[in-house]
């Protein structure tokens, strides 16, 4: 049934209340927990917090007056921090108006230099494996808060940092679809005869499909990476120092190619 040009009027919604419905959903907030994963000095007092949320994925904001001495919460958007944060949509950057601790995995790394150096390593990565803002990362986010509380562990169920790290990072590969293959030939499938490890080929390879230049780790190295991989502790642990160095030189170069980019923490973690 055709309208008269007065019931299509009536239909219309009025310009100032649409206006101001706009300006309001623009203003909403949204609240979210995530790991602060660095942060970057704004002006004189403010500060721009990245981190990484459990719905929002990787997330920029600015938090305002952090900086000044009586700020109410800057302590609280420290990297390492697990935080419970209220956020409000900006034009560029959106706003952080509430920050709640939830636990800061930071402080039993702060002591420890070799703990710290892996940690940053990690907060790092994970920024590297979320590429893009507001993009949902939530497997990332949750091997992130579980490699922090890993490193952190003290006494007898304390692990070696680096063997955590190199743990962490082959697992944010699996979960970026780049798992290296470790129990067959990555070109053609043949898993009687593995006899070298190539990065541009995705792992372990046969001895006919080994390329030039190709490295050549030992079966326990090997081994090792697969229980990482797999999170066997049991057996890491096991592994010796000699092992667990070249594991280290592997998974960090294979990483490396796989961002194309490098990972500058890494420059600093001690090897195991």
């Amino acid at each position: 049934m055709l309208m008269t040009p007065g019931q299509r009027r009536r239909l219309q919604p009025d310009p100032i209340v649409f206006a101001r419905m706009l300006e309001n959903r623009s203003v909403l907030g949204y609240r979210d927990d995530g790991v602060v994963l660095r942060t970057q000095k704004l002006g004189e007092a403010d500060r721009i917090v990245t981190l990484l949320c459990r719905r929002s994925g990787r997330v920029r904001a600015v938090a305002k007056g952090v900086r000044r001495t009586k700020s109410r919460f800057g302590a609280r958007l420290e990297p390492f921090t697990h935080v419970d944060v209220m956020l409000h949509p900006g034009r560029s950057l959106d706003v952080i108006t509430q920050a709640e601790v939830i636990r800061p995995y930071g402080a039993p790394l702060a002591e420890d230099y070799p703990r710290y150096t892996a940690g940053t390593a990690m907060l790092e990565t994970a920024e590297r494996f979320t590429p893009v803002e507001k993009e949902p990362a939530l497997r990332q986010f949750l091997l992130l808060i579980g490699g922090l509380r890993t490193l952190g562990e003290t006494g007898e169920e304390a692990r070696e940092p680096r063997l955590v790290l190199d743990a962490y990072l082959l697992r944010s590969l699996a979960v970026a679809g780049y798992a290296p293959s470790l129990e067959e030939c990555a070109r053609c499938g043949d898993a009687t005869r593995l006899a070298a490890f190539a990065i541009a080929a995705g792992g372990m390879v046969c001895g006919s499909c080994r390329p030039p230049g190709a490295a050549s780790p030992s079966l326990q190295t090997v081994a090792l990476m697969l229980a990482l991989l797999r999170g066997d502790w049991d057996s890491a642990m096991r592994s010796e120092r000699r092992h667990r160095v070249e594991c280290s030189g592997l998974v960090a170069a294979y990483l490396q190619w796989h961002l194309e980019h490098s990972i500058r923490s890494l420059r600093h973690v001690e090897r195991a």
